[in-house]
């Protein structure tokens, strides 16, 4: 389900999956398949986390990241999380063959 919010949103982020939902800056990006299919990926992720060990480890991870990188966008680019998303964000197969747990290769 997508939803639209133009005040949830920090100026650089366009989208916010938080299982089931994808939150998106504004209506035109919906015809974004790429940025829709990043979405997914995470939706997965949360699923086979069970949503509330996602964000845990999302943040954990993130402060971690920010002590290696000390920039708050190259934490956030390095996530696990992210990195399988980016690199597979324009493969509209991905979710359907994605193994479990994929971002683990993504450490």
């Amino acid at each position: 389900m997508i939803i639209f919010s133009k005040y949830l949103f920090h100026s650089s982020f366009n989208a916010l999956a938080v299982w089931p939902f994808i939150f998106l800056k504004n209506k035109n990006l919906k015809f974004d398949d790429v940025l829709i299919n990043h979405e997914r990926i995470h939706l997965q992720q949360q699923k086979e986390m069970l949503w509330l060990l996602f964000f845990i480890w999302y943040i954990l991870e993130f402060l971690v990241k920010l002590i290696i990188y000390k920039q708050p966008i190259e934490a956030y680019r390095n996530l696990s999380f992210e990195r399988e998303a980016y690199k597979y964000e324009m493969d509209f197969n991905y979710i359907r063959k994605r193994k479990y747990w994929n971002f683990i290769n993504f450490l």
